[in-house]
Parts: structure tokens; C-alpha cells; sequence
């Protein structure tokens, strides 16, 4: 009990779990949120009468996913000057195209709040995100009005959208040995979140980071009696080159033994293998290791 209280202590000493800490994080996020709800309601003038001059833009936006949302609240919900602004001025001037707000011409971050207005608790993470840091916005990768692929209004499908800002990871899927992701069997969001997440390179957020793995390779996931101490510690890249590798199995390393022998070598020289064991001109470690993931067996992962 007092060590309950002692660790309860302490994690109230953080700044991220005190008060003024959730305050402080959630302060901007709110921000966004709350935006669209303080404009002036008297500025509206109603989706119909921007389909007036506007009437190419309507005709496609009936099969557009936002168009659901403007059937909310009756027919009060999501329309086109929730994101353009109030268009009062803007009709009453004639059109003037200064007197709306224009997507096109704004900043990434007036972007990123316009689309944050209503998406702030579907992507909670973006602001943090490598992406909006680097002044990528929301219609960098999306386009309302004109979207090049049917899944969530992507401007082109993937990988090809990744691929024009992420070129250096491109060559990766033409190796020998890679994940099916130009053949269309794996996605990039299969295992990244674009917008945003606690670990490196958006990687998606699980309670086991192995399990972005395990989902597809339910052979390695356990749980095992007997756990290799890499695959906890170090997780599958650890071992393998995620996106494709010249190696059989997706090793970072051509050699099994040399793999192996970057952890285990001053172990193995003091076993029954003998001096020099798991070197390259020896039978690979795997040929008894079999179930190095892990096993229920053998604390060796000897099958």
C-alpha cells in the first residue's frame, strides 16, 4: 500500500499529469475545435445559395462523405461554409473572391485548423505530428472536392501518395525480399498513422509495438513460456528491415550467425559450441534455435 501511494506520488510530480498539464496540451486542441462555433451564425447564407453560382462544386459533393453530415441537425450539420466561412459578404459583394475564405490560399496551419474544427477528437495527435511540424497539411493529402481515390478523399491512392514526399523509402519495395505494398497487398496505414502518434516515425500505437507485426505474422505473437529477451526489448526491427531488405526473411543482416552473434557471441564462445561458434563457416544457429521468437518448450527455443 505505501508503494501504491509512493508511485502516485511521484506521477503527480509530472508536468504531464498535473492539472496545468492537461490544461496546457488540451488548450490548443480546443482552440481548433471550438473555431467554427464562434462565427457569427448571421454571416450564413446556406449551402443552396452557394450552389447558385456554385453548381458544378454541389452536383459532385452529393456522393462526397461530408455531404452526410450536412443532413445532420436538420440539414444544419456539416455544409459548405463550415469550412469556407460564412458567406454573406462574399454573396453580397458580387462574388468577391476576397470576401470568403479560399482552402487554396491559406497557411497549413489555418488549414489544419479549419479541418481540426470538426476532426480534432478523430486525430487527436496531429498537431504533434512529424506532418504538421513540417507544414504538411490536411489537403496535402486530401482534396474535398476533387479526390483522386475513393478510401478517405486521397488525392491519389497509395503508396503513390506516400511515395511523392517519402521517395528515399521507395526503393525499399523494389528489393528482392519486401512487404507487398506496390503490389497492393499491404498499405502504408497499416502500420503508420499519418496523422500522428506517440511513437517514431508514426508508427501506429498499440499496447504491444510487436503487435503492428503479429497482426499479419500470428505465428511469432505468443505468448510463449520462454521469450526471447530481443523480441521484448529490441522488437522485430531488432532483427528485420520493415519496408525490404536483399536478405531472405527481411534480416538486416546476410548472415544468420552474425546476426545472432551481435548479442549472443560472448555466450556462444563459452558453451558446447566451442570456440568461434555461430561464425560464418558454421551450420546457422537457427538449424537448432528453431523457434527463436520464442517457445513454450525450451528456454534454448531449441524445438
Amino acid at each position: 500500500m505505501k508503494r501504491f501511494f509512493l508511485c502516485m506520488a511521484l506521477i503527480a510530480l509530472l508536468p504531464g499529469f498535473t492539472s496545468q498539464g492537461y490544461a496546457a496540451s488540451g488548450k490548443k486542441q480546443a482552440a481548433v475545435a471550438t473555431k467554427t462555433a464562434a462565427q457569427d451564425p448571421a454571416d450564413f447564407v446556406g449551402s443552396d445559395v452557394c450552389a447558385t453560382c456554385h453548381a458544378d462544386v454541389a452536383k459532385k459533393f452529393s456522393n462526397n462523405p461530408h455531404s452526410k453530415l450536412a443532413l445532420t441537425h436538420g440539414g444544419q450539420g456539416a455544409t459548405c461554409e463550415s469550412c469556407h466561412g460564412g458567406g454573406k459578404a462574399h454573396v453580397e459583394g458580387g462574388g468577391d473572391v476576397t470576401k470568403i475564405q479560399q482552402v487554396s490560399k491559406m497557411s497549413p496551419k489555418q488549414v489544419d485548423e479549419t479541418c481540426l474544427g470538426c476532426h480534432a477528437n478523430t486525430h487527436p495527435n496531429f498537431l504533434r505530428s512529424p506532418h504538421a511540424k513540417a507544414g504538411v497539411s490536411c489537403t496535402s493529402c486530401h482534396s474535398v472536392h476533387s479526390p483522386g481515390a475513393e478510401e478517405k478523399l486521397l488525392k491519389i491512392a497509395q503508396p503513390k501518395l506516400c511515395f511523392t514526399c517519402h521517395a528515399d523509402v521507395k526503393p525499399a519495395f523494389d528489393m528482392p525480399f519486401h512487404h507487398k505494398v506496390n503490389e497492393g497487398l499491404v498499405k502504408c496505414t497499416d502500420c503508420h498513422d499519418a496523422h500522428g502518434t506517440f511513437g517514431n516515425n508514426n508508427i501506429r500505437s498499440t499496447a504491444d509495438q510487436n503487435m503492428i507485426c503479429t497482426k499479419c505474422h500470428a505465428e511469432t505473437r505468443g505468448p510463449w513460456v520462454f521469450e526471447h529477451a530481443a523480441v521484448k526489448g529490441e522488437g522485430c526491427t531488432g532483427c528485420h528491415t520493415p519496408h525490404g531488405s536483399q536478405n531472405p526473411r527481411l534480416l538486416n543482416v546476410a548472415n544468420i550467425n552474425q546476426l545472432c552473434n551481435q548479442c549472443h557471441s560472448p555466450v556462444a564462445a563459452s558453451t558446447i559450441h566451442g570456440a568461434g561458434a555461430g561464425s560464418a563457416d558454421r551450420p546457422p544457429c537457427i538449424n537448432c534455435h528453431t523457434m527463436i521468437h520464442g517457445s513454450n518448450l525450451n528456454p534454448a527455443f531449441i524445438r
